[in-house]
């Protein structure tokens, strides 16, 4: 599809275009209008005076006025009359014969041709007795007026036959000349009407322009600004008007839309929180009450029974402290600190906090330098390993977790790969999801929260996995090139 610039270019040159041609063509048949008026009145000028001469010739003439007297009557004096009209005079009679021509005698048939009938029957029922025959001959046009001759007391003579050939090239020059100079003028007008056009189409694009690319930016998750223009068109400047309004309103549904997204993201986490709370709380009522009830202060067993209530209650209340530490560190989320840090040597000391034999660290470089906060790095790599182990079972054989530090493409790729259970494929796609656990305790906030510290670095974090075969976590972040 055609951009509005070049659509209004090529409408202007089309308008330009269209004028030549209808100045052209109306220009013609002007000319060939005036050519077709100049030939009749002409005609009808030469037959008017002719026929005033005729009749003077008539009333000077010692010949009685009968048609059969016409041809004595203008034997010499019909070249005479053609020479001074230049003009090729036929008299007919009445009957259509022809009685006198001024043309040479070699030049006329032994026996001409009659007027045709259907063009005496035209002269006589006309009312002025006068009819005008045109024929195109050789391509050209031929007139021939038919008249009658009349005497003193309008008796019918004969008639009077004026066979006229338009010569249309003075009007056929004048119409060249004149069309060569219209060509002139609209070619120089095209070339003004293209600069124009170009600059015309891109003045009033310029402002449509602006405001397509403001729109083609403007999202609901950034801070989008407003078109500063004042355009010299009032419906342009009514578009730039309703699009800042927009960014007012869509500002305020972000804002909105924040907002609600937020108190429903706590409404769903004070109901997690509450329910993993309560988990502990009932078995601490039914220790309580149990101890209560079985209470008997000349038990010999009464310590050995008082340690395990203890150890009971002191479990569910660890339980309780740690879904409080979990909620706590998920709605911290300590503010980024942008340190550039060695990522082989702090992924390191991290594993290092385990004693798992199995443990595996390898790394084919001793420095890979990235901008990240040091403990937010130890937490992911903690979370990682802590979620590998916990992966494998305790009865399994050849327990293995991998930890690997190593470059590609402009990135530093952390790989944590263990050999456990696996991720059954109906959970895939809810792994990152912020309450989301498959262990029997805990609150699933942990993958949610290294994601969020990950993405806060512009890095990522993938995984792959295979059910009862392992899973393999990915975190890759950028270099700082050194």
């Amino acid at each position: 599809m055609l951009s509005l610039r070049i659509r209004i270019f090529l409408s202007m040159i089309v308008l330009i275009l269209i004028a030549s041609i209808l100045m052209a063509s109306i220009s013609v048949i002007q000319f060939k209008n005036e050519a077709k008026d100049y030939h009749q009145e002409r005609l009808e000028r030469k037959e008017s005076a002719i026929k005033e001469h005729i009749n003077y010739v008539l009333s000077t003439t010692t010949y009685p006025l009968t048609t059969k007297n016409l041809g004595l009557i203008f034997k010499d004096k019909i070249h005479e009359l053609a020479q001074i009209h230049n003009l090729e005079i036929n008299i007919y009679s009445l009957d259509g014969h022809l009685l006198k021509s001024s043309k040479a005698s070699f030049s006329v048939d032994s026996v001409s041709p009659p007027i045709p009938k259907y063009i005496l029957k035209l002269v006589q029922s006309s009312i002025e007795k006068r009819y005008v025959d045109i024929k195109n001959i050789d391509g050209l046009k031929n007139r021939s007026s038919y008249t009658q001759i009349k005497d003193e007391k309008f008796k019918p003579l004969g008639i009077l036959n004026l066979p006229y050939v338009e010569d249309d090239g003075f009007y056929e020059k004048e119409l060249q000349g004149f069309l060569i100079r219209l060509g002139q003028v609209y070619a120089f007008m095209l070339v003004i009407a293209f600069a124009l056009a170009y600059f015309l189409s891109t003045y009033i694009t310029k402002s449509l322009k602006t405001i397509s690319d403001k729109l083609s930016e403007t999202s609901l998750n950034q801070k989008n600004e407003k078109i500063v223009l004042e355009a010299n068109s009032k419906e342009i400047n009514l578009l730039i008007k309703a699009y800042n309004g927009m960014v007012d309103e869509l500002e305020q549904s972000a804002v909105k839309l924040a907002q609600s997204e937020r108190e429903e993201a706590w409404r769903e986490m004070a109901k997690q929180v509450a329910h993993e709370i309560k988990n502990p709380l009932t078995p601490m009522r039914l220790t309580v009450q149990s101890f209560q009830r079985k209470f008997d202060a000349n038990d010999p067993e009464l310590k050995q029974k008082l340690k395990d209530y203890s150890e009971t209650l002191i479990q569910q209340i660890d339980t309780m402290s740690s879904v409080a530490s979990a909620f706590s560190n998920f709605a911290s989320m300590p503010a980024q600190q942008n340190e550039t840090l060695n990522v082989v040597e702090v992924v390191e000391l991290a594993v290092d906090i385990f004693n798992e034999d199995y443990l595996v660290f390898e790394s084919p470089e001793k420095e890979i330098i990235s901008k990240i906060d040091r403990t937010q790095l130890i937490r992911i790599i903690t979370n990682l390993v802590k979620n590998a182990i916990q992966a494998i079972p305790e009865q399994q054989e050849n327990k293995s977790v991998l930890v690997k530090v190593k470059r590609e493409d402009g990135q530093v790729l952390i790989l944590v790969r263990d050999n456990g259970v696996g991720i059954e494929k109906q959970y895939l796609d809810r792994i990152f999801e912020p309450k989301f656990t498959t262990k029997n305790s805990g609150m699933g906030l942990g993958l949610g929260i290294i994601k969020n510290i990950i993405e806060n670095y512009k890095g990522t974090i993938t995984f792959e996995t295979k059910y009862e075969s392992g899973t393999a976590f990915t975190v890759s972040l950028p270099i700082i090139n050194t």
